[in-house]
């Protein structure tokens, strides 16, 4: 079955490498080649086909539940429901909402964001709203996080914000027998008024209604480095530890009951899916628990109907039901890491002779994970904590013997009684506190964790077989001859440019700039990006993913334009996470602690032949825009030129400073296309062949400006924008420009075009 099963789902994620959806005629031959394999009983393909036919008829349904373009950015009542847990931040609480009325057809879901929101916000809520929507949208990078894909494979389609006047009207709320979410919600409302100044809140709620919005940025970074990610959201060993525990309890109990017209075994199958259905409810049934409960479903039934259930049958049943009732599981990181996990901890402890003790077989199980799931993770997250087995070790039985079973038993009590339920709610919290300043401890070391540029996916095809070979039994001939196998995942290296050429590449950061720029030798970071809150920043979600895909270690120059959040937002995280040898900036008390070096006109160097100069700023303008830090690049065929925010005064100067050495046969459009900036005077100097736009998709300043594209247009220059084609590289070879959009060679169905 297991053949099968693979098969099933190498169909379904082939069609996930589509640019587009095939069209109606290409599913009639499809549909009748895999009529002609049943026929001739070639079974594999009809698998195959079947999985190819399932996946691209569920996605065609999930297109068409997106917003038409003409509802873009047009105010909308509507009347609906909250779905599930709020996440809040300072600034705002973002939500799915399901529409009950509108005057137009919307999406079944869709995600809204509210911000500096003045009412409680609850799942279950039914609120009257007016709405602006857009089609699902994210900033799209290499090395970086598919937002769009996330926002599809979830069913959202359409994202958006409240208007705040007329003022949002709270309707009512569903009753807890509607929906699971208001239990969730009750729960999470329960738990901070019971705790409410515990430093292990955040965790309590992770681990006992899936809910990790709570959990700081300094513990998740804890969690990365340590391996331990995975302890901390509701997981399938989480799902089978209580089950499992739910099932030996019951089993002793019934024996002493005596009635025995049903068998204590059965009795205790009966009461183990139930109570492991209902904690995988209270995680909103996420990929890991629907693949722990449709396991714990098979195995149970196997005991109540007493027959005997091999565990590879069991995984792929558990794979064909997750992927019937929803193919697109498999464009989630965590469907492929549960199921990987669970095949490698039945592999390496199937067919052992001998019966070993339990922190053995945990120290092993530790051990097969970490190497087995390793080619996935530097796949997927371009790093692998070196500590994980160590850490593994110690957290599991801690948070499986004690963490999860206190909290989720002060979750059960709090109904009936909640002066019990604290005492087990502070033990679980006690527990949990402890744990951290070990991890902690262990997060400092200088090697705890790897990190290495995005492994070829040929190299998954080597590791596969190395994985097997060296987890097989002991006696196996030549399995550490398997690490041979493992090198491919090492062989990152990145194309150099050329001497004298550059590499620059306009990060999607919406309505913000980041701009890369690659010598031979040589990294520069002009601007960061923007800050949205305080865990989340382009540093971190662009940029850093970014440079590790590129294999950058360091960065020679950060230079930040000025000090606006666009642009700034994101240069802590870069500075925290790479060494940078010079910081130069114009906004220098913003960045004091890094011993800037203030950026001024006539600032030059040189890079394996290319040249760099500082234009401006050379003396000060009463807009902090035109005081950014203007760059001129000069390689051996051409010249870029890096305004930031530049407006009219300062194009003025520039122009009337510099004249026709202003020239650039590349400009990166300044302000980001708007209407106070890119002069015609100033285009007249510059006369740029192309012009690069890095703003928002259908952002609140309505960039780039229709006046400025007109002037674009009657300069005979081409000019591309972020916001439609994602990052954008530009590469020289021989002589010869050539410029790359993200969206054109690496998007897929899915992204908005």
């Amino acid at each position: 079955m297991i053949i099968y099963a693979l098969l099933f789902v190498a169909g379904i994620l082939c069609v996930q490498q589509f640019s587009e959806l095939p069209g109606y005629v290409w599913l009639g031959v499809i549909s009748w080649c895999g009529i002609v394999f049943a026929l001739l009983r070639y079974w594999r393909i009809v698998f195959f086909i079947v999985g190819l036919l399932w996946a691209i008829f569920f996605a065609m349904h999930r297109l068409e539940d997106r917003l038409p373009n003409a509802l873009e950015s047009i105010e909308i009542p509507v009347t609906g429901i909250i779905m599930d847990l709020p996440s809040q931040d300072t600034r705002r609480s973002s939500f799915d909402f399901k529409v009950t009325e509108s005057a137009y057809k919307l999406p079944h879901k869709i995600h809204l964001s509210w911000y500096f929101p003045d009412q409680d916000i609850k799942a279950g809520q039914i609120w009257k709203f007016l709405i602006k929507l857009k089609r699902p949208h994210g900033s799209l990078n290499p090395g970086g996080y598919d937002y769009e894909r996330y926002l599809f494979s979830q069913g959202v389609g359409a994202i958006g914000y409240i208007r705040t006047d007329p003022k949002p009207q709270l309707m009512g709320r569903l009753s807890g027998w509607t929906s699971i979410s208001i239990w969730r919600q009750t729960i999470a409302d329960e738990l901070t008024q019971l705790l409410p100044n515990s430093p292990s809140l955040g965790l309590i709620k992770a681990l006992t209604i899936g809910d990790g919005s709570g959990i700081s940025k300094a513990d998740w970074d804890t969690f990365r480095k340590t391996g331990t990610t995975h302890l901390v959201v509701i997981s399938g060993s989480h799902v089978g530890l209580i089950a499992g525990l739910a099932y030996l309890i019951a089993l002793k109990l019934w024996v002493r009951v005596g009635y025995l017209k049903w068998t204590p075994q059965t009795v205790a199958a009966c009461i183990a899916m139930i109570v492991g259905c209902f904690y995988a409810a209270l995680a909103g049934f996420s990929v890991p628990t629907q693949r722990a409960v449709i396991m714990l479903i098979v195995w149970m039934l196997a005991i109540i109907l007493q027959r005997n259930s091999k565990p590879l049958n069991t995984l792929a049943l558990a794979l064909f039901a997750v992927l019937i009732y929803d193919p697109l599981s498999v464009l989630s990181v965590g469907f492929w890491l549960s199921f990987l996990a669970v095949s490698l901890m039945v592999y390496a402890l199937s067919g052992r002779l001998g019966k070993q003790s339990y922190w053995l077989e945990m120290l092993k199980i530790n051990m097969a994970t970490s190497i087995g799931l390793s080619p996935l993770l530097l796949l997927f997250f371009q790093q692998i904590s070196l500590i994980s087995p160590l850490t593994n070790f110690i957290a599991v039985p801690i948070i499986s013997f004690i963490s999860v079973p206190l909290a989720l038993l002060g979750v059960v009590v709090i109904g009936f009684n909640q002066d019990l339920a604290i005492p087990l709610l502070l033990l679980a919290d006690y527990s949990l506190q402890g744990l951290k300043l070990v991890l902690q401890y262990f997060a400092e070391f200088s090697l705890a964790t790897f990190n290495q540029a995005q492994p070829p996916v040929w190299s998954l095809l080597f590791s596969i077989p190395a994985v097997l070979l060296l987890l097989a039994p002991v006696g196996v001939p030549y399995r550490y001859l398997s690490l041979l196998l493992f090198l491919p995942l090492f062989a990152t290296t990145q194309d150099k440019p050329a001497e004298g050429t550059i590499k620059l590449t306009v990060l999607d950061v919406g309505q913000a700039l980041s701009i890369v720029v690659q010598t031979q030798q040589h990294t520069l970071i002009y601007d960061t990006g923007s800050k949205y809150s305080e865990d989340s920043n382009s540093g971190k979600t662009v940029i850093l993913p970014f440079l590790r895909h590129e294999a950058i270690q360091s960065v020679d120059k950060l230079m930040i334009s000025h000090g606006d959040n666009d642009h700034i937002g994101g240069a802590e995280s870069v500075l925290a996470e790479l060494p940078v040898t010079e910081v130069t900036t114009s906004a220098m008390a913003q960045l004091q602690h890094y011993q800037p070096v203030k950026c001024v006109a006539g600032q030059t160097w040189v890079w394996d032949k290319v040249q760099f100069k500082v234009l401006a700023p050379e003396h000060d303008f009463s807009s902090d825009n035109d005081n950014s830090c203007v760059l001129q690049i000069k390689t051996t065929t051409s010249i870029y030129l890096l305004p930031s925010d530049i407006e009219a005064s300062a194009e003025a100067w520039l122009t009337h400073t510099y004249g026709q050495q202003l020239k650039a046969d590349v400009l990166i459009s300044p302000h980001h296309g708007s209407k106070t900036s890119s002069t015609s005077t100033f285009l007249k100097s510059v006369n740029p062949e192309l012009v690069v736009i890095s703003a928002g998709y259908l952002n609140q300043f309505h960039h780039p400006h229709p006046d400025v594209i007109a002037r674009y247009t009657q300069h005979n220059t081409t000019w591309f924008n972020t916001a439609a084609l994602g990052a954008l590289t530009i590469t020289e070879v021989k002589g010869v420009r050539h410029l790359v959009a993200m969206r054109d060679t690496e998007g897929k169905y899915w992204n908005n075009k």
